[in-house]
């Protein structure tokens, strides 16, 4: 996949591409120094990470609709996917949305301020573990999402102390998903929604809402 493709299946303008390319300069850039992605992973990126993620808008943009100021909250954010990402999204989209990149490496972190600095995308870095930012109650979120960062049961304990009453955790998975899910309705209460990855034909995106704990 190359930026042209990306945009088609995306549908972003020219404008919002021209982020994303600043943005995959960048990513190549650091990668020399800081292993932000998988070595493999780099030569796709466009696929592997960009679209990977922006897949998600569409859901982000629904769930969003009608809420006041919302707020996303992407945990462990590594190079910034999804949450950079979906930052980016919805500012080329015209919409209002607070985004908070919680990622505890702090040169991970530096590259992000850094895409977000050269894309002009306003975002909020925490340079913190989500446990303790959790713990801080800085803020509460509409939207949880994380990607390649723990199993389900692990991500909804990570997330809990964001979300807001009504709010939804969206997470991309992989082929273990089933066993994941199982074990998690082991400690928590949910309801969950299934929707396949356009990008891996064993990922699965889930939608999450309703959390309780057992």
């Amino acid at each position: 996949m190359n930026p042209e493709s990306f945009a088609e299946a995306t549908g972003v303008p020219r404008g919002t591409l021209d982020r994303f390319r600043t943005y995959h300069s960048l990513l190549v850039k650091w990668q020399r120094a800081v292993n932000l992605v998988g070595p493999r992973t780099i030569d796709d990126a466009w696929q592997r990470h960009f679209l990977d993620s922006a897949q998600l808008w569409p859901l982000i943009e629904r769930d969003i609709s009608g809420r006041p100021n919302p707020v996303l909250a992407d945990l462990g954010s590594g190079a910034g996917f999804p949450g950079l990402v979906l930052a980016i999204m919805a500012s080329g989209a015209g919409v209002p949305l607070a985004v908070h990149l919680v990622e505890s490496d702090q040169r991970k972190a530096a590259f992000l301020q850094e895409v977000a600095r050269a894309t002009e995308t306003a975002v909020t870095v925490h340079a913190l573990r989500a446990e303790a930012l959790g713990r801080s109650g800085l803020f509460k979120a509409d939207i949880v999402t994380a990607r390649a960062l723990a199993p389900v049961d692990e991500l909804l304990a990570l997330a809990e102390p964001f979300l807001q009453p009504d709010g939804i955790c969206v997470f991309l998975k992989g082929a273990a998903v089933d066993a994941e899910l199982t074990r998690a309705g082991e400690t928590w209460t949910m309801a969950v929604e299934r929707v396949p990855s356009r990008t891996d034909s064993s990922g699965t995106i889930l939608r999450i809402h309703d959390i309780g704990r057992v």
